[in-house]
């Protein structure tokens, strides 16, 4: 259902093909060029969606180049193209209203639905999907390649990638793989920086964090601390055994039990 579903998106965007370096590309542009949509094939049969805006507000000027920021979203498996944009930064808000807060007015932006499999990104079959944050950036990397290396425009822009939740870590790891396609040849960017915002890169030190934040804020007394750090020590014991799934479950009760005993404080 969910590769259907992509690819009547493909229809509907009546998207131009072309090749570039054996891997297809999908484009679709406004007649006025403020904003570009596509795919770009990563690996054969895996397909990331991606959608671009470029600022009205954008100045020419070579000792301050105008940036791009790549937003990235966390979950893993949250869209990019539909939080990050419509529920965050982007121009318009989830009812279509322009956002008068948007990042947009300071910078272009690009948004990505990843890891594959995620938002409009799919996959033709299931085995392909990413199974390590080194081979999402793998897949990001070859994203950058495709849109960068035929845009002569964005490759003056230093890029900035910016994530939230769980997209730290993809943003790291991107990072890393883009700098060295930038240094073997492969990927024309300049890359500017990366800022990571509500990470979620350590989940035992966060789960260990709450319980003491709240009892200095005085949202927490003494039980419900007491409570909070048996969780979150359960939970450091099921990451140390390997079973993930159930200190994710643990994770979530430590959320209910913090929200219960401090007045709805939600993580």
């Amino acid at each position: 259902m969910g590769n259907c579903y992509a690819l009547l998106v493909f229809a509907l965007f009546s998207a131009t093909l072309f090749l570039n370096g054996g891997i297809v590309i999908a484009v679709r542009t406004t007649a006025d060029g403020s904003e570009e949509w596509g795919y770009v094939e990563v690996r054969p049969k895996a397909h990331m969606f991606w959608w671009l805006y470029r600022s009205p507000n954008r100045v020419e000027d070579p000792s301050k180049p105008w940036p791009l920021i790549l937003w990235l979203q966390g979950g893993p498996g949250a869209s990019g193209v539909g939080i990050g944009n419509f529920q965050e930064i982007g121009p318009l808000d989830t009812s279509l209203k322009p956002r008068n807060s948007t990042w947009l007015r300071v910078a272009d932006l690009l948004f990505v639905d990843n890891p594959v499999g995620t938002g409009f990104s799919f996959v033709e079959e299931d085995d392909l999907v990413v199974k390590t944050d080194v081979e999402a950036a793998t897949d990001l990397t070859t994203l950058l390649m495709k849109i960068f290396n035929r845009d002569s425009s964005l490759q003056q822009s230093p890029l900035y990638i910016v994530a939230e939740s769980y997209g730290g870590k993809y943003a790291v790891t991107l990072a890393l793989s883009a700098l060295e396609a930038i240094e073997a040849g492969n990927l024309k960017l300049k890359l500017g920086g990366v800022a990571i915002g509500d990470s979620w890169i350590s989940p035992e030190d966060f789960a260990f964090s709450w319980g003491p934040l709240l009892k200095d804020v005085s949202r927490l007394d003494d039980g419900g601390l007491q409570r909070a750090n048996s969780l979150a020590e359960k939970i450091q014991q099921q990451i140390a055994d390997g079973q993930y799934f159930k200190a994710t479950n643990t994770w979530s009760n430590l959320e209910g039990e913090i929200s219960s005993s401090s007045n709805n404080v939600d993580f």
